[in-house]
């Protein structure tokens, strides 16, 4: 689930209504907003939503973009570099509360004293964190800091506009995956991160050439700009999970994620992929 304040349900809430409606689903926001709940607050409702779950929890953070959820809100739009140096800051007080015994942290941001988090999650130390960007200096803190990497469009903006799908193409994938590998390497982790992208133009059809030429047509680009995208999964079952196995083996996608209105149409594609 996503985490804006538009007209979406609130995601804790959600995902724990998920949690508890099955026995082997995993659960994550995509991703939790630092900038909208203390680090330390979110922490705490994490683990518990762990502990009820008996371990199924997924933790996604990220600096904050969506510029109407602040406007909205009234919470301030900090320049990127002071969101991402807070986001920094609560990443390590949510590793730090969740880890065994008290902690403490003295931050331009946050300051916490003596607190041993309770509950623990079930997930030690912690549940998988993912975090997702655009850019050079998020994308190399994901490398060192999650357990999964989300590649993303360049929201600078604050809005999925123009800007953003000029990052989208293939080309740009391919120069995100190699930052996210060159700090991987330079901190040891390459093979201690899962790669994930989140698709944005998804069609399951039998009318691939025709749904590609609309969709292009309707966002900007060139049909072949959008067939090469990895962030684009539009044709037949076949096709997509051939795209997939293809994308997986290239950039390292084994995490992929579609939004909630391209659920029922992709089952087919998770039944064509089960077990591959």
């Amino acid at each position: 689930m996503p985490d804006h304040f538009n007209d979406q349900l609130a995601p804790l809430p959600g995902l724990q209504s998920i949690l508890d409606a099955t026995t082997t689903l995993r659960a994550g926001a995509l991703v939790f907003d630092n900038d909208y709940k203390h680090p330390l607050v979110l922490a705490k409702e994490l683990a518990t939503m762990d502990v009820l779950s008996d371990g199924r929890v997924d933790i996604g953070l990220g600096a904050g973009w969506m510029t109407a959820d602040y406007e909205q809100s009234g919470i301030p739009y900090d320049p990127a570099g002071v969101r991402i140096d807070r986001f920094l800051e609560g990443l390590a007080v949510i590793k730090g509360v969740m880890a065994d015994g008290p902690f403490s942290f003295a931050g331009e941001h946050y300051t916490i004293t003596d607190h041993d988090g309770l509950p623990k999650p079930v997930q030690r130390p912690r549940p998988p964190i993912l975090i997702g960007g655009g850019g050079k200096r998020v994308l190399s803190i994901a490398a060192r800091e999650a357990d999964i990497v989300g590649v993303n469009g360049t929201l600078g903006s604050g809005v999925i506009g123009a800007e953003a799908l000029a990052t989208m193409s293939e080309q740009a994938v391919v120069d995100k995956v190699a930052i996210v590998a060159e700090a991987a390497a330079a901190a040891g982790r390459v093979d201690h991160i899962e790669m994930h992208i989140r698709t944005f133009f998804v069609d399951v059809t039998d009318e691939r050439d025709r749904s590609l030429a609309e969709m292009a047509e309707f966002i900007g680009v060139e049909p072949a700009m959008l067939a090469a995208s990895p962030f684009a999964l539009i044709g037949s079952v076949a096709q997509i999970a051939d795209d997939l196995r293809e994308r997986r083996e290239r950039f390292g996608f084994s995490f992929v994620t579609v939004s909630a209105t391209d659920i029922e149409a992709f089952a087919p594609v998770v039944a064509e992929l089960a077990g591959t």
